[in-house]
């Protein structure tokens, strides 16, 4: 008789049971790497005073207490689970009382839709900042596929801007045109920001000292932005 084979028996339990631990935490703390290499030491320290945030689109009070910095990719799932599931939780408890600002930086890596939606962001922000949100939020909702397939391309963006009340889209549209070099330089400006703070996925977050990467639950945010109030 074989002595092993007890054990043999709770192998594949064991397995499934580990493949579903594995599954959980990628539903609540899922991130999609960008692209670059990644140091090896330890990550440094972070502090919200010294990300530049300057001329990035925003929601909240410009004076709030707390400043979030919110780096993400049009094209990346995990930033549409946060925003469709956990930002409006962070908006209803802390950005609509004044207790804090979301400051959006772009991370576009995912492809040429992911730089063309950065430079739609700009042109919206520019031309239509009470807009702005709830343009952010239709390109979310009508994100599919990831990387160059379905929607995100100018076409498809100009067809959603046009469905946006207060947006004109043509407007839009030439703004980017006149305006992509400009943009594109403002994009990777929040790249290295991200960078300089040690942020290498999407989507990531500094609030205050901290560093969240990752599109947590919403009870890991309240913790955060709670701590940075103090």
């Amino acid at each position: 008789m074989d002595t092993n084979e007890p054990n043999n028996k709770f192998l594949p339990i064991a397995v499934v049971v580990a493949g579903l631990l594995i599954a959980g935490a990628v539903v609540w703390n899922g991130s999609r790497p960008a692209a670059g290499p990644s140091g090896s030491g330890a990550a440094p320290k972070v502090d919200i005073k010294n990300v530049k945030i300057d001329g990035d689109p925003f929601i909240g009070k410009a004076d709030a207490p707390v400043t979030i910095a919110f780096w993400s990719d049009f094209q990346c799932p995990y930033c549409k689970n946060f925003e469709i599931g956990t930002l409006p939780q962070v908006v209803k408890d802390y950005v609509d009382t004044g207790k804090a600002k979301v400051v959006f930086m772009d991370f576009a890596f995912l492809g040429n839709d992911s730089v063309t939606a950065g430079l739609y962001n700009r042109a919206v922000w520019k031309l239509y900042p009470d807009q702005y949100f709830a343009w952010r939020t239709a390109m979310y909702n009508a994100q599919d596929q990831e990387g160059d397939q379905g929607f995100g391309n100018a076409a498809s963006i100009d067809k959603l801007d046009a469905t946006i009340a207060g947006i004109d889209a043509a407007k839009v549209a030439a703004d980017v045109k006149a305006n992509a070099s400009a943009y594109q330089a403002l994009m990777d400006a929040d790249k290295a920001e991200a960078q300089k703070a040690g942020v290498n996925a999407t989507p990531s977050f500094v609030i205050g000292t901290q560093l969240i990467a990752g599109a947590y639950p919403y009870a890991t945010f309240q913790s955060a932005i709670e701590a940075a109030l103090k």
